[in-house]
């Protein structure tokens, strides 16, 4: 491993010192800096009557989301385009006066570049990788402007040393991490306008769908990662030792994971469940909200929601039940006394199913004697619902409202257990013949 080459730091460093001291600390530079600062305060009261302006003139038109995500970021620019207007009125005025104003320029333009990468990002989504390539955008932007980016391309690099044939320095680990950093954010966005391609296929089942676009994010993710550490100049033979190591690692302390991940691409090609289905796995039942490469996520009815492995869809028993038709048997049991009508109480059975929304005309509901219980006439109500992704529980409880209001209208009496007691009265005791 080589030392740090610190002559060419101290050059470096010496050459920034003497740069600093010939053009920043001249009273020209330091008054320019100061209107600037002024500006800036200036246009930092001046940002929200901006900010309102620019929210009215865009609720002119039509708001979509991509109009709607623009006037946000364009609302939240409202201060560096206030320093914008202000900079360059001051540079324009100071050119025709013939002062300085090289300061107010570079301020200017930097506000410039921090504008129009931050009304990019924001149109392209706000999120962190997002805001990290801007950032390495305005850095390489800054120092362009600044005429800096030459000798802090050179300091970097000259920040090195070797592993092997490897030569590796602060350039080189910078530039892979934005380079990766872009082409991630690439591969994201474009498995995002791929995802929305495939979603608006209609030929394609749900399962399919999913396959897609998971195969798709993960081909292109691999793709940015490898184009990203190949553009730095990296050998990617020198991994050999460390693929088959992460084999290893796969087969033992992974082992899971991809079983999971495994298990997912299984569930997509047999299109055992999808996204909607209602289903029943161990105690948990609900309905499919999302397929992912590791997990299922199911909904329950209570607005739980469960992320359950891959696996157990494979390993156990599920109940699906809308796997191929949506029309779902119940049934309720309902008790009535002893002395009621059972029939006429079998006739309003069905009629509060057939008020109840949710249950079906067709196949019609039956009702049948069930059998002679302790206290009561058993009773089976058997309905059908085909919408089970919604509930069956609050189904079963509507009719059981319905079948109560109206045994109560027509006077039959729904029993609770009771017991009759017998008591026999003990038999006389004969008295004992009196002892003599």
């Amino acid at each position: 491993m080589n030392r740090i080459n610190s002559d060419s730091l101290a050059r470096w460093l010496t050459a920034a010192q003497d740069w600093v001291t010939g053009n920043v600390l001249v009273p020209a530079t330091l008054v320019q800096a100061l209107v600037a600062i002024a500006l800036i305060a200036l246009a930092f009261f001046l940002r929200r009557p901006l900010r309102q302006g620019i929210v009215w003139l865009m609720s002119l038109g039509p708001l979509n989301g991509r109009a709607s995500r623009i006037r946000h970021t364009l609302s939240g620019l409202a201060l560096p385009i206030a320093a914008i207007v202000l900079l360059w009125l001051a540079v324009g005025l100071a050119n025709s006066l013939g002062l300085p104003h090289r300061v107010l320029s570079v301020i200017a333009s930097l506000f410039n570049a921090w504008a129009v990468i931050r009304l990019f990002s924001g149109v392209a989504g706000d999120t962190a990788l997002t805001r990290f390539v801007a950032l390495v955008a305005w850095t390489i932007a800054a120092l362009n402007i600044l005429g800096l980016l030459e000798p802090t391309v050179a300091a970097l690099d000259a920040a090195s040393f070797s592993l092997g044939e490897l030569r590796v320095s602060a350039l080189t680990v910078l530039k892979g991490i934005a380079v990766l950093g872009v082409l991630l954010w690439l591969a994201i966005a474009a498995s995002a306008a791929l995802e929305k391609r495939i979603q608006g296929i209609p030929d394609l089942t749900p399962s399919v769908k999913v396959l897609l676009v998971n195969l798709s994010r993960i081909i292109l993710i691999i793709v940015a990662v490898v184009a990203g550490i190949s553009s730095v100049g990296i050998d990617l033979t020198a991994f050999a030792v460390f693929t088959g190591a992460l084999g290893v690692g796969i087969g033992f302390g992974l082992q899971k994971v991809v079983g999971n991940f495994i298990s997912g691409i299984i569930i997509l090609l047999d299109k055992s469940i999808k996204p909607g289905d209602v289903i029943e796995i161990g105690n948990t039942y609900g309905r499919i909200s999302s397929l992912a490469a590791r997990y299922v996520s199911v909904v329950t009815p209570d607005a739980h929601e469960y992320l359950i492995p891959n696996e157990d869809f494979i390993t156990t028993q599920v109940v699906n039940w809308s796997y191929s038709d949506n029309n779902v048997r119940q049934s309720a049991d309902v008790g009535i006394h002893y002395k009621s009508d059972v029939r006429r109480a079998m006739a309003i059975c069905l009629e509060a199913a057939a008020d109840t929304p949710r249950i079906l005309k067709n196949p019609p509901a039956k009702c049948f004697l069930k059998g002679f219980g302790d206290s009561s006439v058993d009773l089976l109500v058997s309905y059908w619902i085909d919408d089970p992704m919604n509930g069956t529980i609050n189904v079963r409880s509507d009719l059981f409202l319905r079948i109560w209001d109206k045994f109560h209208a027509e006077g039959i009496e729904i029993p609770y257990p009771q017991r009759d007691l017998y008591i026999k009265e003990a038999p006389a005791q004969h008295a004992s013949p009196a002892q003599p």
